[in-house]
């Protein structure tokens, strides 16, 4: 009797540890397999978002070029410059407004500041004419007035806030075309805002698709993913977030691959959370997307595969117990 007890217990230590090998490396490879996994999802979502978003800048900017070219051919008066900017309000709903500031004095009969902008009115997407050029707001000193003539070509604008006490008032990211005369004289720099309101939307409706994505979540391993996406400036600053959910980059090695238009991804703490940050650059403009992807959504995959091969294991060794078992009393017997 002693002795196939000792003999059972042997074969169950065996069994076991040959199972605990086993299991560990099938969690190694499960562990790796799940990390690469999350990589190319979080890169993929990234990718998408960026070429989203620059979609909808490039659509913005074909809308904006039409708008200027109508403020070219129309700049024999006032009146001809505000009906050209008029003219295409309604081919971009993005678009807050659309303005032509002239060269001081270029239509003596408005002096010094002639700066119509055509707006949408506050709570409307209707537009309305407003001239905001003026002592108090003197264009030609804002900064892409400067860089239009310095660049003599379109571009963005870094983001700004622009105040006069009015709805007008807001942050803005303005893209920005010089227009010249004949004689390749600045006669005005054109513009056209956007704000960051569809932009946060257009944040929301990717992470939504993505959460709601019946491939990510076939398997329930990613059930309740709580990443979330924002946009970056090239100095790290988050221009749009989630509610709640800014993130601000320091690190310098990130910085400097925001400037120099590279992807990667760093670890750090986000809402006292340690997280994993992708981030790669949106084509035509200085900006960059990232996703950021808490730990737990990372390791939640893998704690259930752990635990899943643990419990096999578990499994196994009972029924090699009860088999081992039922043969020694049949041994007795």
């Amino acid at each position: 009797m002693k002795k196939t007890t000792k003999t059972n217990g042997f074969i169950i230590l065996t069994v076991a540890a040959v199972m605990l090998v086993m299991l560990t490396l099938c969690f190694l490879a499960c562990r790796y397999t799940m990390k690469a996994e999350t990589h190319v999802r979080y890169v993929g979502i990234m990718d998408v978002a960026s070429e989203k978003i620059a979609k909808t800048i490039s659509g913005m900017e074909m809308n904006a070029m039409n708008v200027f070219d109508e403020v070219e051919k129309h700049l024999e008066s006032p009146d001809a410059v505000i009906a050209a900017l008029h003219s295409k309000t309604s081919l971009n709903p993005d678009v807050n407004g659309y303005f032509a500031a002239f060269e001081p004095n270029y239509f003596p009969e408005k002096g010094r500041w002639f700066e119509p902008y055509v707006h949408k009115a506050e709570n409307s997407n209707q537009f309305v004419m407003s001239q905001v050029g003026s002592a108090r707001h003197d264009y030609t000193k804002s900064d892409w007035y400067v860089r239009a003539m310095e660049r003599s070509m379109s571009f963005w604008s870094d983001p700004y806030y622009y105040y006069d006490g009015t709805s007008i008032s807001g942050h803005y990211c303005t893209f920005v075309e010089p227009l010249y005369d004949a004689e390749g004289k600045l006669v005005c720099v054109c513009g056209a805002d956007m704000t960051f309101e569809w932009l946060s939307k257009e944040l929301k409706q990717i992470d939504y698709a993505s959460k709601q994505d019946d491939l990510l979540n076939r398997y329930l391993l990613n059930k309740d993913l709580d990443f979330f996406t924002v946009v970056l400036n090239d100095d790290g600053t988050c221009l749009t977030h989630p509610e709640g959910k800014g993130v601000s980059m320091k690190d310098e090695h990130v910085i400097s691959d925001l400037q120099q238009r590279k992807s990667g991804k760093v670890k750090m703490i986000v809402g006292g959370k340690s997280a994993t940050v992708y981030y790669g650059p949106i084509r035509n403009i200085e900006w960059a997307v990232a996703v950021i992807v808490p730990d737990q959504n990372v390791q939640q995959p893998v704690i259930m595969a752990g635990v899943t091969l643990l419990t096999v294991v578990v499994l196994g060794l009972i029924v090699i117990w009860m088999l081992l078992k039922r043969k020694s009393y049949a041994e007795e017997s």
